[in-house]
Formats: structure tokens, sequence, C-alpha cells
């Protein structure tokens, strides 16, 4: 099965705006709260988690926590079990997203 060019998942529609925003930004510096991200997007907050644990997993952002988010120095990410997990999670979440859309779409009488 190949990509047909429809709509991005949410997620996936996140990070790539935050990795246009993170071009202009130095490291160190702090991402918007996750609160300013819902405003933003409209999106439910798992899906800007999603988005997040993207970016974490291409080692463009490391999380400080209740602090919030960073741009990396560009240090590799350190592994950790937890990561691993919260990035399958994301994956899933996609997936789940993909899947329902073209379930959508599929469906009689759908656009």
């Amino acid at each position: 099965m190949t990509a047909t060019g429809g709509p991005k998942p949410k997620a996936v529609q996140v990070a790539d705006a935050l990795r246009e925003d993170i071009k202009r930004m130095k490291p160190g510096d702090k991402l918007p709260s996750q609160r300013e991200l819902i405003d933003r997007f409209g999106f439910a907050s798992q899906t800007i988690q999603n988005g997040l644990a993207a970016l974490r997993a291409e080692g463009l952002i490391v999380s400080a926590g209740n602090l919030g988010n960073f741009v990396s120095d560009g240090a590799s990410p350190s592994s950790d079990v937890r990561d691993d997990i919260k990035e399958i999670r994301s994956q899933i979440q996609a997936l789940t997203e993909r899947v329902a859309a073209l379930e959508e779409r599929s469906a009689p009488g759908g656009a």
C-alpha cells in the first residue's frame, strides 16, 4: 500500500510545525508549554504529546519534566526504556489516527 498524499496525521502536523520553529531557535531555548501548543493547534493534549515525542526521538528536543521541553544541543539522546515506550505509544497513536481517517473515507457515504 502506498501513501496517496492525503492529510497528515495531526501529531505529524504538530511535529512538522515545531521542526520549523526549532530551526529559528537556539539550543536550550524553551518550547511553548503544552497548553500553549493545544491552543495553537487546536488538537488534544495526547496529540501534542505524540508530536513532541517524535521530536524527542529525533533528538531535536529534550524534556526537563515539569520544566518543559527545550531545543537540544545536538548531543545524541540518552536511551531510556521509558522513552522507547513513549515513542512506541506515539507511533501507535499516529497509526490509529491514520486508520481512523482511512476508515472514514472508505465508509459508505464518506468523502
